[in-house]
């Protein structure tokens, strides 16, 4: 669920990742996680996600050679939140829905 997230420090606890998400008014805010610079490891969850994407994963990553690679010459620990301008609209205007904030149409396939 979490690809790009570090496996957590406690070894007793197999998967789960360090990260997390702040919830505010019952509303998504941001989404936060260690990430993980181990680049034999996120090859083979990349890889992992590949084949759910294979099996009808819609949301499933896709392979990332150009991010791998740039992991194998050295990635720093790093760790990062997000928080997204339509989610802090949201807080500010006590919107209960995103579609409510969006400034462009949810577009999505139409049968033919």
């Amino acid at each position: 669920m979490s690809p790009l997230a570090k496996s957590h420090r406690d070894e007793a606890r197999p998967g789960l990742t360090e990260r997390f998400e702040l919830f505010i008014n019952k509303h998504e805010v941001c989404n936060a996680y260690t990430e993980l610079n181990d680049p034999v490891v996120q090859r083979q969850r990349f890889e992992e996600q590949l084949r759910n994407r294979q099996d009808g994963d819609d949301e499933a990553m896709s392979m990332d050679e150009t991010f791998c690679t740039a992991l194998e010459y050295g990635l720093p620990p790093t760790g990062g939140w997000g928080l997204g301008i339509d989610r802090l609209t949201m807080l500010l205007t006590d919107s209960q829905n995103i579609k409510e904030v969006l400034l462009f149409p949810a577009m999505k396939p139409q049968d033919s």
